[in-house]
Order: structure tokens, then sequence, then C-alpha cells
């Protein structure tokens, strides 16, 4: 840090103590301003990246979030159909057993070929409702999910104004430098013009 000595007249008609006086603390004020926006800027930079790092990480984990929903989902619809399968298998098997035994008459055979039928419509509409059920689950919880993803996404957003505010913040340090060297200059001038 460079101090400058004034002459016997001084600096702005301050006298040369006075003068040399004011230069070193305005030089100590502009050094201590410079590191304290150093700093600041430091800081606000840290919480931007911070701030583009969260907001990449809720992406991130809306995606395999997503992902793992939808893999959910089809798992479960591919064993539903199964079980759907399965159940007409059965409603078959019973219906062709039904026709296979002797001895029933034809009215009977025919109602315990409706019930099976009855019983296997009943299953597949269980089966069906559950799938429905599961769909609509599955759209809740992608909702659940983009609702996440959007509210750590404005978090992030709000971090990264929030450091943009306090670097422009910290950009005023300099009028504030400025300031406190005319408040300076101001009070050694009444000093001054006291000894006069």
């Amino acid at each position: 840090m460079c101090v400058f000595a004034a002459g016997a007249t001084g600096l702005f008609g301050l006298g040369a103590s006075a003068s040399n006086a004011f230069l070193a603390n305005l030089g100590l004020q502009g050094f201590t301003t410079r590191q304290q926006n150093r700093r600041a800027q430091k800081a606000a930079d840290y919480q931007y990246e911070a701030a583009a790092r969260s907001a990449e990480s809720a992406e991130r984990a809306f995606a395999q979030q997503q992902e793992g929903l939808a893999a959910n989902l089809k798992e479960t619809r591919a064993a539903k159909a199964q079980e759907r399968l399965e159940a007409t298998l059965q409603g078959q098997q019973a219906r062709g057993a039904i026709a296979a035994t002797e001895g029933l008459s034809g009215r009977t055979a025919s109602l315990l070929a409706m019930d099976a039928g009855r019983q296997q419509a009943n299953l597949r509409n269980s089966i069906n409702q559950t799938m429905k059920s599961a769909s609509g689950q599955y759209r809740r919880n992608a909702l659940g999910l983009l609702a996440q993803r959007d509210s750590r996404r404005n978090s992030a957003i709000d971090m990264q104004n929030q450091a943009y505010a306090t670097a422009r913040q910290n950009s005023s340090g300099i009028f504030d430098f400025l300031g406190a060297g005319v408040q300076s200059y101001t009070g050694l001038v009444g000093t001054n013009i006291g000894k006069v």
C-alpha cells in the first residue's frame, strides 16, 4: 500500500500533518473496503454456485424418481395383466369342467356356466379397478414429484437472486468509501478551521 506524503502546505489546504493523516485514513479505508468487497464477492459466487448445483440436483432427483415411478407402474401393469389372464383361464376351465360333467341337465349346466362367467367377470373387474387405482396413484405421485422439483428449483432461484443482490450491494462499497473520505475531509477541514 502506498501512502503519499503531502508537501509543507498540505493537501486541499489541510496542512502537512492533517493531509498525511487524511491520506493514511483514506488508504486504510480503501484497503478495508476492497477486502470486504472481495470477501463478499467470494461469498456471493459460492452462493450462486451452490444454487446452481441445487437446481441440477433437483432435476436429477426428479428424473430418477419419475423413472422409478414409471418402472413400478409398468411392473404393476404386467402383474395385473398376468392376473387377468389367469382369471380368464380359470373361467374357461370352470366352464369346460361344467360342460364335461355327466348327468347335469342343460338348465343346470347353463346356470353353472353363467355363474362361472360372472365370477370370472367380477375377478377381471376387480383387477381392472386395481389397475385404475394404480394409474391414478402414479399420476398423483408424478404431480407430487413435479411440485417437489419446482419447489427445490424455486429455492435455488431464490439463492441465486440473493447472491446477485449481495454482489450488487457490495458494489456500492465504493460509494461508502468515497463518502467516508469526504466525511473525513470535512472533519479535518472543520478541525483546521477551528485552529485558525
